[in-house]
């Protein structure tokens, strides 16, 4: 395998932040990297608990590469207070990334694009795929959430069912509260325990949309063409049944597509030791 590239602080390109305006109406925050003439752009989507701000080092790591790359925080999450841990539809989350990929053709000027997917945010790429599969150059699925270990409680979805039918506003928690589930790193462990800005709870209309997007993004493995893939694996994840998702990418008929494991790591490959490896693998899978 190829040799990690190592940070250097006086190399790092400088982070934009910037406001996307949605065709509702809805201002979000994002991260933006755009390098001189960037060889091709990236939307990266985050996690259900998670926001820009973890995957930074990444990002600017596919940067230093020399794409530009849109970090966007999803709506109702991260530094967006407005319509916290709530979502109406799945159409509404499909275009909010398509209109991600919008901005990232008015920053670059390119047409296609990779998008980059983490956990939760990995069956979001894998639906915008099927959205807008003329858009998408390629897709790189880390530690995706389309096979998760972790569900809540009968009683609790009893509750999520109740909520929806009057009107989907009740609040419930994400059962992801222990962050060892997330990283071996005591120092990340306390950092996601004490982030302000991670998402604890979510709102009833938000976990049926979830489920919802589960079938929709699955559906993909119709489309017998596909795109270029690569699916990252954590070989101890406790969030995510990595047989399972084996399987699913091994049926596909799509050409080019890959596992990556890392068998010491934990879910967020990010905040694992062995990082750099990882950051090294995702820059090619993004240029290939």
């Amino acid at each position: 395998p190829p040799t990690p590239r190592r940070f250097t602080m006086s190399a790092m390109l400088c982070c934009e932040p910037i406001r996307l305006r949605y065709s509702d109406g809805y201002g979000a925050h994002a991260r933006l990297w755009v390098p001189d003439r960037p060889r091709g752009a990236v939307l990266y989507l985050h996690g259900i608990q998670s926001h820009g701000g973890w995957f930074e080092d990444s990002a600017r790591f596919l940067a230093e590469g020399g794409l530009a790359v849109l970090l966007p925080d999803r709506r109702g999450s991260g530094r967006n207070e407005a319509e916290r841990g709530h979502a109406a539809s799945v159409r509404r989350w499909l275009l909010d990334a398509f209109e991600g990929l919008d901005e990232l053709h008015v920053r670059t000027g390119l047409s296609r694009f990779h998008v980059v997917g983490v956990s939760w945010g990995g069956k979001l790429a894998l639906g915008l795929y099927r959205f807008a599969p003329d858009r998408i150059a390629g897709l790189s699925l880390i530690a995706p959430g389309l096979f998760p270990r972790v569900d809540l409680p009968f009683g609790e979805k009893v509750r999520v069912g109740l909520s929806v039918i009057a009107g989907g506003k009740g609040l419930f928690d994400i059962p992801l509260n222990d962050p060892e589930l997330f990283t071996s790193s005591p120092d990340r462990q306390f950092f996601i325990a004490k982030d302000p800005l991670r998402l604890r709870k979510v709102t009833a209309s938000f976990l049926m949309c979830s489920r919802r997007l589960d079938r929709y993004a699955l559906g993909a493995a119709r489309d017998r063409t596909g795109c270029p893939l690569t699916v990252f694996l954590a070989g101890l994840d406790r969030i995510i049944d990595n047989d399972a998702t084996r399987e699913f990418v091994r049926r596909l008929s799509w050409p080019g597509r890959m596992i990556i494991e890392y068998p010491r790591a934990h879910h967020t490959l990010e905040f694992e030791p062995q990082r750099e490896r990882f950051f090294s693998d995702l820059l090619a899978s993004a240029t290939g």
